[in-house]
């Protein structure tokens, strides 16, 4: 018997290792080819895009919140992995009516070693997931402690605006990447104005590549209503992503400050 308890408080509670796992959330989707669960992974949503293998030949449920949950059903799947915040309390609810459901709650670095390691617990991959966690924390400590901070904003949204509070996953690697979040007193995703940004005057402001796709276009509208600040493109995957996809943030964070 496999007994875990989830990032929500949820207890849930296997026969043994799951043999058909469907995976809800795209870092997590990774994270699960990453610790070697190719067989046991039988379905994952439209946005798990990597590894491309998988989005090229895996049955798609649906989007993150808007899933087929009849399709799950009819896949039946002994384990089915979440997140609070990227699937709808909604239809994580149906579907612990018909099976386990593990949920995972990011909020910094801390919660997303400790899912990592929660997912190779409960999936039988416990050496693997805590290897691979302890290889991430060891290179995002070393890295944190390598740059002079600057202050940034981080859009992550087009009309309107949209940054990141205090209280996200992304601002905490903002902070490990030695950028102090201008908007770290607002909390979850507000809406901003160009005026806002040019009031708190950042050293940089970083537009994403997710969920809106900023592009190189964008950078000189910033420019000219922002003289003097530096606007740069920045990988989204690397500042959300919080599964295996974080054993590359390190070199991304020194490649990104090299160009600051």
């Amino acid at each position: 018997m496999i007994q875990s308890t989830d990032q929500t408080g949820h207890k849930i509670t296997l026969k043994g290792p799951p043999q058909k796992i469907i995976s809800l959330v795209p870092s997590q989707t990774e994270l699960l080819y990453d610790l070697g669960l190719d067989k046991e992974t039988i379905g994952i949503t439209r946005f798990c895009i990597h590894p491309e293998s998988w989005y090229r030949t895996k049955t798609r449920i649906g989007g993150t919140k808007d899933l087929h949950l009849d399709q799950i059903r009819n896949l039946q799947p002994d384990l089915v992995i979440a997140n609070k915040e990227e699937n709808t309390r909604e239809q994580v609810e149906e579907i612990r009516k018909f099976c386990p459901v593990w949920t995972s709650d990011i909020g910094n670095l801390k919660d997303a070693l400790e899912m990592i390691r929660g997912i190779g617990r409960i999936t039988g991959k416990n050496e693997s997931s805590n290897r691979l966690a302890s290889a991430i924390e060891a290179d995002l400590t070393i890295v944190s402690k390598e740059f002079i901070p600057l202050n940034a904003a981080y859009l992550i949204w087009k009309e309107p605006y949209m940054t990141v509070g205090g209280d996200t996953f992304i601002n905490d690697m903002l902070k490990i990447c030695g950028l102090n979040n201008v908007f770290s007193h607002k909390f979850r995703y507000p809406e901003v104005t160009v005026e806002e940004i040019k009031a708190i005057s950042p050293n940089v402001v970083l537009l994403s590549s997710e969920p809106y796709p900023f592009r190189e276009k964008h950078i000189g509208i910033l420019e000219q209503q922002l003289p003097g600040v530096k606007v740069l493109l920045a990988d989204g995957e690397m500042f959300s992503w919080y599964g295996s996809r974080l054993l590359h943030s390190a070199n991304y964070f020194r490649y990104l400050r090299a160009h600051l």
